[in-house]
């Protein structure tokens, strides 16, 4: 049966079959037209809201306020540092820290789903910290490595490191005794169940894991931007709003927030590349 195919159920004998759903699973089918037609119709409110005066400017400019701002930005019009500038410097500490956490957490998420000395070892950091909201270590950050880039990489390296070491010791979890069994007794060795077989049921939480860690480094960029910051999305941000400039505040949360979503989409499409079995068996 197809996946478009209509489930029927079976009434009354000689009537015809009642049509329930086109989809067969719950949850099922492309919600990219809803989520099209949603962001249109918070767009069409913003635009109504602030252009007919129910909202004062300093509380919610208007999308035509948000935009000019950002052409002035993208231009270098604006007595600030050009956007692009911003952009840039903010790009290189969370995608940095984002490549530290993935080099680090990972082998560590996998040791510690292998082996209870790893677990033992890594497991009351990871769990002691995780909680901490990242304003509660910043100035113990400050104290130890200063005010340059290393304390804002820093930073968000640590938020993004505990989501991508849990995700890759739950996703080791992933694989079945039979798989591991069978892998065994077809003559595979320790390494190779490993890398055939647990590494691969792994693969699923461990992007996801990546997708949640790199979601939580955009959220610490403007915490991480506090530490002595003159340039960079997040700096650009907190300026503006001691100066109550609430028009570039929105334009740089629309920045970060763009930026973060294409991240994500092409996580979900590496998803789609390299594990197409995910959620299909």
């Amino acid at each position: 049966m197809s996946e478009t195919t209509a489930l029927t159920v079976p009434t009354v004998a000689g009537s015809a079959p009642l049509k329930t759903s086109r989809f067969k699973v719950p949850g099922e089918g492309s919600s990219v037209t809803i989520s099209i037609i949603t962001v249109v119709v918070l767009f069409v409110l913003w635009f109504i809201v602030t252009n007919t005066g129910w909202v004062k400017p300093l509380f919610l400019p208007s999308p035509q306020a948000v935009f000019q701002q950002f052409i002035e930005y993208l231009t270098g019009a604006t007595n600030d540092k050009p956007l692009w500038q911003h952009f840039a410097a903010s790009m290189f500490r969370v995608f940095s820290a984002f490549a530290l956490a993935c080099v680090t957490a990972i082998p560590i998420g996998i040791a510690m789903g292998m082996s209870r000395v790893a677990r033992g070892i890594f497991d009351p950091i990871i769990e002691f910290y995780r909680p901490l909201p990242p304003l509660a270590y910043l100035p113990l950050i400050i104290i130890w490595f200063g005010i340059d880039e290393l304390p804002k990489v820093l930073l968000i390296f640590l938020s993004c490191f505990a989501p991508l070491a849990l995700a890759a010791r739950s996703g080791m979890r992933s694989a079945s005794q039979e798989q591991i069994n069978a892998a065994y007794s077809m003559g595979a060795s320790y390494a190779q169940v490993i890398r055939h077989v647990v590494l691969p049921s792994a693969m699923p939480d461990i992007l996801v894991g990546m997708r949640i860690a790199i979601g939580f480094g955009w959220t610490t960029l403007v915490a991480a931007e506090m530490v002595a910051a003159n340039v960079g999305l997040g700096q650009m941000v907190l300026n503006a709003s001691n100066f109550l400039r609430t028009d570039i505040v929105i334009m740089g949360i629309v920045v970060i927030g763009i930026v973060a979503f294409a991240f994500d989409l092409f996580m979900r499409y590496l998803e789609e590349v390299l594990v197409p079995w995910k959620g299909k068996v």
